[in-house]
C-alpha cells in the first residue's frame, strides 16, 4: 500500500469513528469478558435510586442508560459514574446486528449465597442493566447473556452538579454528571474564609465534611481516577441552603 493510499484508509476509518461517537474514540482498556442481565421494568421504575447515592436518575440526567455493578466491577462505590461499553455476543439470544451498547455505573449488584444464579457473585464481572438497555442487545427470554465490554469516556451535558446536604456540623455533598472518567476518586471544598479542604467517601458518590462551612461560598475540586482534576470556583453563593444543587465546570 502506498503512503497516499494509506493515509486515505486512515482517514476514512476515523471519519466512521467519528461519525459514529461524535469525536475520535479513546479506549480506556483491552476488551473483558462479562455477563449482563436486567432488573426493574422497560419504564426504569426499579432504577431510580441506589448504592451510588444518586436521585433520581431522569431528573439527574442519567436516564435509563444504566447499570448496576457486581462486587469485581463495583469497587465499594469507587466506580459509581464510570462508563462502559457493552456488545452481547456468543449466544443465541443477541439481537443480530444490535452492536453495542453504553452505560453509566449507578447501582451495586450484590452477591447472593441462596439465588440459584448469582451472578453478582465475586469473581464475576457481571452488568445487571436497565430492562429498556438490555433490550438493545438481546432478546427477553434470554435473560442472562455474555459479553464483551470495556470502559470508555462518558459524554455528560452541562456541567457537574453539587447536591448539597447535611446540617451545620458537617455537609455530604453528591457529585454528579461527571464527565471524563466519570468515576470521582477525589474531592475538596474551599470555603470563602477556609483553605482547600480534604473531603472523605460517605458512600457512592457523596463526599463528606465536618468543618463547618454554612454562610460561606464554596468552590470544588474534584478528581477521577486517572489524575485529571476540574476546579469550579466561587460556584455556591454565600446564602445557599441544604438541598439545594450547584453546576460547576466538567471534563
Amino acid at each position: 500500500m502506498t503512503s497516499l493510499s494509506f493515509l486515505v484508509s486512515s482517514f476514512m476509518a476515523m471519519a466512521l469513528v467519528v461519525g459514529a461517537l461524535g469525536q475520535v474514540e479513546d479506549p480506556l482498556n483491552a476488551w473483558g469478558d462479562g455477563r449482563a442481565t436486567f432488573y426493574g421494568d422497560i419504564h426504569g421504575n426499579e432504577t431510580m435510586y441506589g448504592a451510588c447515592g444518586y436521585g433520581n436518575l431522569f431528573e439527574q440526567g442519567y436516564g435509563l442508560e444504566t447499570t448496576a455493578l457486581s462486587t469485581a466491577l463495583f469497587n465499594n462505590g469507587a466506580t459509581c459514574g464510570a462508563c462502559f461499553e457493552l456488545y452481547c455476543v456468543h449466544s443465541k439470544w443477541c439481537i443480530k446486528g444490535a452492536g453495542g451498547i453504553r452505560v453509566t455505573a449507578t447501582n451495586f449488584c450484590p452477591p447472593s449465597s441462596t439465588s440459584p444464579n448469582p451472578w453478582c457473585n465475586p469473581p464475576q464481572k457481571h452488568f445487571d442493566l436497565s430492562q429498556y438497555m438490555f433490550l438493545k442487545f438481546a432478546i427477553y427470554q434470554g435473560g442472562v447473556v455474555p459479553v464483551k465490554f470495556r470502559r470508555v469516556y462518558c459524554y455528560k451535558k452541562g456541567g457537574m452538579k453539587f447536591e448539597i446536604k447535611g446540617n451545620p456540623y458537617w455537609i455530604l455533598v453528591l457529585v454528579y454528571n461527571v464527565g471524563g472518567l466519570g468515576d470521582v476518586s477525589n474531592v475538596k471544598v474551599k470555603g470563602s474564609r477556609t483553605d482547600w479542604i480534604q473531603m472523605q467517601r460517605n458512600w457512592g458518590q457523596n463526599w463528606l465534611t465536618g468543618v463547618q462551612l454554612v454562610g460561606q461560598g464554596l468552590s470544588f475540586q474534584v478528581t477521577t481516577s486517572d489524575g485529571k482534576m476540574v476546579q469550579s470556583d466561587n460556584i455556591v453563593p454565600t446564602n445557599w441552603e441544604f438541598g439545594q444543587t450547584f453546576e460547576g465546570r466538567n471534563f
